[in-house]
């Protein structure tokens, strides 16, 4: 008797979670102990570069000092997608979706990891190119995400595979 699928499903997500915060946090933990109070370090001449910067607001440095607005804002996307996981058929062609949920909770979440335990975020990606706000890993999984997203609803998913999250026969698979 093998794992059911919905059971496979959870456990998949939760280990590309726990490696995507993993990530996270290590390159964080790489960026403070490597650039914290040094230069900034150079990946490519006037268009990329990795600068430690502790930032206490949200994204592009909005929201100064609000650590507790940002975790309970974290503690709520984390549940919410969490739900939304739940309710998506277990189906290949919604593995995008999938991939998309986990790594918004893993972003959220490494970034409340940072609030919590240091008060801050701490970010070390900058493209200096077009002068873009640092931001982290963390960030990369919520906006790549969010994007993917977008395209997915827009341009890959019908109408039917939509009706079929909203109506909730996502344990529908499981009668098969």
């Amino acid at each position: 008797m093998g794992i059911s699928r919905n059971i496979k499903s959870y456990l998949y997500a939760l280990i590309g979670f726990a490696a995507a915060v993993i990530v996270d946090q290590a390159s964080k933990w790489l960026a403070a102990t490597h650039l914290k109070d040094s230069e900034p370090f150079v990946i490519i001449d006037g268009v990329f570069q990795l600068r430690y910067l502790e930032n206490r607001g949200a994204a592009f440095g909005m929201l100064q000092n609000r650590q507790l607005l940002f975790v309970a804002g974290a503690v709520i996307i984390f549940l919410v997608v969490s739900y939304l996981y739940g309710k998506l058929p277990h189906e290949k062609k919604y593995l995008p979706l999938r991939i998309c949920a986990v790594l918004v909770c893993a972003g959220a979440v490494g970034n409340m990891i940072d609030r919590v335990r240091l008060n801050y975020v701490i970010d070390f990606l900058y493209f200096n190119l077009i002068d873009f706000p640092i931001f982290n890993i963390a960030d990369c999984y919520v906006v790549v995400s969010c994007i993917l997203f977008i395209i997915l609803i827009f341009f890959y998913y019908k109408d039917s595979d939509l009706d079929k999250i909203i109506s909730g026969p996502g344990r529908q698979d499981e009668k098969k």
